[in-house]
C-alpha cells in the first residue's frame, strides 16, 4: 500500500502511515491529496486495522500545502471568447478544488477507527488542518504548529477553522489565525490541543504506539460507537446527543462482546473481539478498487 507520499505498514491491528518526503519537508503535493483518502478508505472499508497512527520523517511533520496543488491558471489569450468563458467559471473550479482538498482530511474524522497524529518539528499550514481532523495529537518538545496561511495572504480553507475553534479557546484560535505565529507543544498542551509531549521522536513513537496498542485491544464496535457519539455530541446539543446514544445502543449494543470483555478481564487474557464488518462486502461484489 506504499505510495508517493506515504509508507504504510499494518501490524497487530495498527496501521502506521509515515509521510516519506523529508527532503521536501513533507509538503502536500498533488499526489498527497489523492493518496491519503484512498489509504484511509482502504483501511476503514476493508477493516484492515483497528487504529491508525500518522507520523512523519525529517525535521518537520509537514510544511503544508505545496503551491503546485493549485496549478497554473488556464489562459487562452487576453481577449478571446474562450478566455472569457474560462473566467466565468474559475470561481466554481476553485470551489471544487477546495472541497476536494477538504475531503482529504474529513476522511480522518469520518473513519470508523481512531486516528492518532505523532508530530515532530512543524505542523505548518495544511498540517494544522490534518492534525485537527485526527482524534488525538502527540508532540515532541520542540514541535510547533502555525496557521501559516495568513502570512501569504490566504485564509485557511481546508478544515482548520471549524475544527480548531472547537479545540481551543476562541481568543487563542483567533490569535493564531490573525498572526500566523507559532504555537509551541507546551502551549498546545496547556490548552488541551495536544494529549502528551515527549522528549524526542523515538520516545513519542514508542509512547503513541503503546496507546494505539491499548486501543486496538478494545472491542472495535465499542470504539466505533464511542468515536461516533463523541463527535456527534461535539456538534449537537446534550439532549440530541443523549437521544443518539440511546438509538446507537438500541441497535448496536452486543451482549456477546460485553461477556467476552468481562471473561477476558477475569481470566487475564486478551479478548477475542469481532472486527468491524467490511463496508465493501456489505455492499456486494460490484465495487472494485
Amino acid at each position: 500500500m506504499n505510495s508517493t507520499c506515504f509508507n504504510v505498514s499494518i501490524e497487530n491491528n495498527i496501521a502506521h502511515l509515515v509521510l516519506n518526503r523529508p527532503e521536501k519537508r513533507n509538503s502536500m503535493v498533488p499526489e498527497f491529496w489523492d493518496e491519503l483518502p484512498k489509504i484511509i478508505h482502504k483501511i476503514d472499508e476493508d477493516s484492515l486495522a483497528r487504529v491508525i497512527v500518522i507520523s512523519s520523517t525529517g525535521p518537520h511533520f509537514t510544511s503544508g500545502i505545496d503551491t503546485s496543488v493549485f496549478g497554473n491558471p488556464e489562459k487562452v489569450s487576453d481577449n478571446s471568447m474562450e478566455q472569457k468563458k474560462l473566467d466565468r467559471v474559475k470561481g466554481a473550479k476553485l470551489y471544487d478544488t477546495v472541497k476536494y482538498l477538504q475531503q482529504t482530511f474529513s476522511c480522518l474524522e469520518e473513519s470508523r477507527v481512531p486516528v492518532l497524529a505523532a508530530i515532530q518539528g512543524g505542523a505548518i499550514g495544511g498540517g494544522v488542518d490534518l492534525i485537527t481532523a485526527c482524534d488525538m495529537r502527540y508532540m515532541t518538545e520542540d514541535a510547533f504548529l502555525s496557521i501559516f496561511e495568513i502570512n501569504i495572504g490566504m485564509t485557511a480553507d481546508v478544515g482548520t477553522f471549524p475544527r480548531i475553534a472547537k479545540l481551543l479557546p476562541e481568543g487563542i484560535a483567533k490569535e493564531l489565525a490573525y498572526t500566523g505565529r507559532r504555537m509551541s507543544a507546551k502551549e498546545a498542551k496547556s490548552h488541551g490541543l495536544v494529549n502528551q509531549i515527549f522528549p524526542d521522536k523515538d520516545a513519542m513513537l514508542s509512547g503513541v504506539m503503546e496507546i494505539a496498542k491499548e486501543i486496538a485491544n478494545k472491542a472495535p464496535l465499542a470504539i466505533y460507537g464511542s468515536k461516533r457519539i463523541i463527535n456527534f455530541a461535539r456538534d449537537h446539543s446534550t439532549s440530541d446527543a443523549l437521544d443518539y446514544i440511546g438509538i446507537w445502543n438500541a441497535s448496536m449494543l452486543q451482549q456477546d462482546e460485553i461477556v467476552e470483555a468481562m471473561n477476558a478481564n477475569r481470566e487475564k487474557r486478551d479478548a477475542d473481539f469481532v472486527d468491524l464488518p467490511s463496508k465493501r462486502k456489505q455492499m456486494g461484489s460490484g465495487l472494485t478498487d
